[in-house]
């Protein structure tokens, strides 16, 4: 008789015990991606980061972000919402500190920087 497949458990976030008491997890790169990936630009029906609009992410150790983002155009009407949608998405993870989203515009944005899953969704191929 086979014996029934077990379920994975579901993953915890380890957390390590100091003299000042417990600590958060440390915030990994997968995670911000991830939450960057929820975030749609209101215009186009493909995530900003498939877009190509994320230029640099940086996890400090003690769990502050730092983002490095773009917009498809400079008068983009989405210019004050996205960079604030990025902000939320990241603040729900946990172990986050603080988030600090950059508008950069050099260098400057093109289809070149979509992701081929990007195009697929768009037709431009």
């Amino acid at each position: 008789m086979a014996e029934p497949v077990q379920e994975p458990e579901q993953m915890q976030p380890v957390t390590s015990w100091t003299p000042d008491g417990e600590t958060a997890p440390r915030v990994s790169e997968e995670a911000v991606i991830g939450a960057i990936c929820t975030v749609y630009d209101p215009e186009i029906p493909v995530n900003i980061y498939e877009l190509g609009l994320i230029y640099a992410v940086e996890i400090a150790e003690n769990g502050n972000v730092k983002v490095e983002m773009t917009l498809t155009a400079p008068g983009c009407p989405s210019a004050q919402e996205l960079p604030e949608m990025v902000k939320h998405a990241i603040a729900q993870i946990d172990g986050v500190a603080d988030i600090e989203v950059d508008t950069v515009w050099d260098p400057p944005w093109d289809q070149s920087r979509m992701s081929e899953e990007a195009r697929l969704s768009l037709n431009m191929f």
